[in-house]
């Protein structure tokens, strides 16, 4: 009888392996390892989102499993969707996640380079500060930073900058360190 229970023990076990992640065309195990994979970035990003702003936690939508919401702590800890966060916001959110993308690459590929293109315009004051203290940090440690950007703000802030200058005919001349004017 004994047997018998270990052997019926260890079919449901499989069972319930089966039940997780086993189909035919592989689906099921697909979708689980994404999942996995997903709630590793979530983990990721909200260690970056700490150190930007107590204000949000991001979490996996419970309806759609690879989707995410956000905990806004200021707000009483509502659950909103990201798709319903301002321009700043986003902002914010995005940088955590390329962040936490970074970091997670970074146990097995190196990423030195990170090249934001706006979305400065859309942060106030504070945030705007936050971001740029984050990526400060990021440069501290060895990261190249590029911004692409048309805020004043910006330009003030950031000492090593190539300059776009256009000019006539849809022509555009590259100002700055390591820039050179090639003759043709």
């Amino acid at each position: 009888l004994t047997a018998v229970n270990q052997q019926k023990s260890e079919c449901e076990t499989w069972d319930r392996l089966h039940a997780l992640i086993g189909s035919a065309d592989g689906k099921k195990f697909r979708n689980f390892a994404q999942g996995l994979t997903f709630s590793i970035m979530i983990a990721q990003a909200n260690r970056q989102l700490e150190l930007m702003s107590d204000r949000y936690l991001l979490i996996k939508d419970e309806t759609h499993p690879l989707e995410l919401n956000v905990i806004d702590t200021y707000q009483a800890g509502e659950i909103r969707s990201t798709k319903n966060l301002s321009g700043g916001e986003s902002f914010i959110v995005s940088l955590s996640l390329a962040l936490g993308l970074s970091a997670m690459s970074g146990q097995s590929i190196r990423v030195d380079s990170l090249f934001l293109d706006e979305g400065f315009g859309t942060l106030d004051e504070q945030a705007l500060e936050t971001a740029l203290e984050t990526l400060a940090v990021l440069q501290q440690e060895g990261k190249l930073i590029g911004i692409i950007s048309h805020v004043g703000a910006l330009k003030e802030r950031i000492s090593t900058q190539i300059t776009v200058i256009p000019k006539t005919g849809g022509k555009s001349v590259i100002q700055g360190p390591g820039c050179m004017m090639l003759r043709t």
